[in-house]
């Protein structure tokens, strides 16, 4: 076999070897510490906070994150000085592993979007089991629409739904949020001075509900799940990465007995419901549910 065949399998076979997970007790001190670069939804949610604060007691490794749009925060990590993403955007996200700068995507979590908009619903949507179809009239009556605009995970999702509905929005019903880089919360208060519709998730939503007047009209659509997942920077790619801290992150996150049972919980104390639902592959073969392909 020519030498670079031989490389070439030597890789592919160590890329089906199992990651050993380093114990937080086996990382030098220098390089117990992880920056992560998160989707900015989850920030505002809360949920971000309390995993890295949990994770810290429990292991002495600190994260610190930094929060941008899920493409802004792949970006960033492009640049090598991330060693985690936490991210919303799959087409994105695949691109970032398959163009190396990611090890793999690690699913943790989910919650869903919303459409939401003025209770007089000039479009008249509530109700609808579709979000596509909800878009459809909305486009059609020219009722005002408020995107985000920022190729940010939640603008992703849009951008989906539109496509659903074979319509590419555009005219002048159709308003860029332009503090949509700001996150979620930016681009709802937005739209709620415009008393528009937007397709937001539902956490954002909630913390944001006593602030304004816009209700949620279509939901329950499985086209509107929001499923988040952490990627490991590549330390073959960037050798100044912390991936054993990284690694050990993602392991205490996807237990189901560690930050799976956080993101379970996270929520119901305050809102009577949990903002986050747990998704890991370790989760769901515990709870008896199907692996999925998310």
């Amino acid at each position: 076999m020519p030498a670079p065949a031989r490389i070439l399998a030597f890789l592919c076979l160590v890329a089906l070897l199992p990651i050993r997970v380093a114990a937080a007790g086996e990382i030098p001190e220098e390089k117990r510490f992880v920056l992560l670069s998160s989707t900015i939804g989850p920030i505002e949610a809360g949920i971000v906070p309390a995993l890295e604060e949990r994770f810290e007691k429990d292991t002495g490794i600190r994260v610190r994150h930094v929060g941008a749009g899920t493409g802004a925060a792949l970006k960033m990590a492009e640049g090598g000085q991330i060693d985690l993403v936490l991210a919303h955007a799959r087409p994105l996200e695949e691109k970032f592993v398959k163009d190396g700068f990611g090890t793999r995507r690690v699913p943790i979590m989910y919650n869903d979007f919303v459409l939401v908009g003025p209770a007089s619903d000039p479009a008249g949507i509530r109700g609808m089991a579709k979000a596509a179809d909800a878009l459809k009239a909305i486009s059609e009556k020219g009722a005002p629409f408020v995107s985000r605009g920022d190729r940010s995970g939640t603008h992703v999702a849009e951008l989906e739904l539109w496509k659903k509905a074979g319509i590419e929005p555009k005219g002048p019903w159709y308003l860029i949020c332009e503090k949509g880089s700001q996150g979620n919360s930016a681009t709802l208060r937005f739209a709620n001075e415009k008393s528009s519709y937007t397709v937001i998730d539902r956490a954002t939503y909630l913390g944001l509900a006593k602030e304004i007047r816009l209700q949620v009209l279509v939901e329950k659509d499985g086209a509107m799940i929001n499923y988040i997942t952490l990627i490991p920077v590549s330390a073959a790619k960037f050798p100044r990465v912390h991936p054993e801290a990284a690694e050990a992150f993602v392991a205490w996150v996807v237990d189901p007995a560690k930050g799976q049972a956080l993101i379970r919980d996270f929520g119901k104390e305050k809102f009577g419901a949990p903002l986050f639902f747990p998704n890991s592959a370790e989760y769901r073969k515990a709870a008896g549910l199907p692996a999925g392909d998310f």
